[in-house]
């Protein structure tokens, strides 16, 4: 397989527009991809685009509004894990030899459904007895804090830290900080779980640019390189399932690991899915860069700070930078390929060189969660 490597990035600031389709935000990503690295519409071979609620033929309404028009072009619907999908489907298809060009976006606008948790479908029998991802996160973190010993303030630091990194990123839906006590304080969700423990329902889109060694080469713009791009789906059994062990996560990430020759160990940042603050503590755990039920620790010890032992979300994360769920996937790739060009600006962890990208999510009967996405990127030497 070709080595694969990422060549320009770009991110429609996530926020709320309710004014503006998924289309018009994918647009406006890829708009700013095409400026940034000089590509012109007529080199990109193939388009994927993911996105959970943009409706029918997303990849084209995007696409084709940038000149992009006439070559392969596929939708991808994998919940959260859509763009990051999107990603690995344009990884695999510079690695195969297939395309030397590709571009992958992801994209969406959850304004339109107003407030309150996602919709999910009725035709899934635990979500027809009420189970919604707040539900499920505050029982995963009422499990962890028991076992652990650990108290609320656990989930709070990975908000006051999450959110004290996102106040840096002109990207993110939120760029303020908040205390500890503003986050105990914020209103109740699902118990233990407040608001702040929360991450926003957010619009928003993000672009990268995928291509072969040769063709970056001869565009000439700063590279990262994709040593592993791999996609999970969940293990379906109806008895037991361990709330605070995804499963799905620890699966995902030691396939990248064994793609990349590289183990928890080399990570310099991670760019992980806490669409809930439990979310961190939990992914952390599976995904090596803390033992089992001590991530809560490493959080309170400063081990996941922008300068600490590894980054975790110096991008603010989805509790500050937003999770508007098919764009999130690809604003991590941009997020970690800018930490590795050394171009994060204000974000930027000292010395980075390996990045890991982390996304899962989609309720479905029977699973710890339905798709996962972890990609693994170096800086070039």
């Amino acid at each position: 397989m070709r080595p694969v490597f990422v060549a320009g990035a770009a991110v429609a600031p996530f926020g709320k527009h309710p004014g503006r389709s998924a289309a018009d935000l994918g647009e406006q990503s890829v708009v700013e991809l095409l400026r940034t690295t000089g590509l012109t519409p007529d080199l990109v071979e193939v388009g994927f685009v993911g996105s959970v609620y943009g409706g029918s033929l997303v990849a084209q309404r995007v696409l084709q509004r940038v000149g992009i028009s006439g070559v392969p072009a596929f939708t991808v619907e994998n919940a959260c894990a859509s763009g990051a999908s999107a990603v690995h489907l344009a990884w695999q298809a510079i690695a195969a030899g297939t395309y030397d060009c590709v571009v992958a976006v992801g994209t969406e606008n959850l304004s339109n459904f107003g407030g309150g948790a996602l919709p999910l479908t009725t035709a899934d029998a635990e979500i027809a007895q009420g189970i919604v991802m707040p539900a499920t996160y505050a029982m995963r973190a009422q499990r962890y804090l028991h076992e652990t010993g650990a108290g609320v303030d656990s989930l709070s630091r990975v908000s006051v830290k999450n959110r004290s990194n996102g106040s840096r990123n002109p990207r993110a839906h939120f760029q303020a900080e908040v205390s500890l006590d503003q986050v105990n304080e914020s209103r109740a969700i699902a118990d233990p779980l407040q608001l702040l423990h929360c991450c926003p329902n957010s619009d928003g889109a993000a672009a990268v640019l995928l291509c072969s060694k040769e063709f970056a080469a001869e565009l000439g713009t700063p590279r990262a390189r994709i040593r592993a791009s791999v996609v999970r789906s969940g293990k379906f059994h109806t008895g037991f399932r361990d709330m605070t062990w995804p499963d799905i996560t620890e699966r995902a990430s030691r396939a990248a690991y064994d793609m990349a020759g590289l183990s928890p160990a080399d990570l310099d940042l991670v760019e992980l899915h806490d669409a809930f603050s439990i979310a961190e503590l939990l992914h952390a755990e599976a995904l090596g860069i803390a033992e089992r039920g001590k991530a809560h620790r490493a959080v309170a010890d400063g081990e996941f700070d922008r300068d600490g032992r590894v980054a975790v979300s110096p991008s603010g994360g989805l509790l500050s930078r937003g999770h508007p769920v098919g764009a999130t996937g690809v604003s991590q790739i941009s997020e970690a390929y800018w930490q590795l060009t050394g171009s994060a600006g204000d974000l930027q962890v000292p010395g980075a060189d390996v990045a890991l990208t982390h996304v899962t999510g989609g309720g479905i009967f029977g699973v710890d969660n339905g798709a996962c996405s972890v990609h693994i990127l170096t800086a070039e030497d």
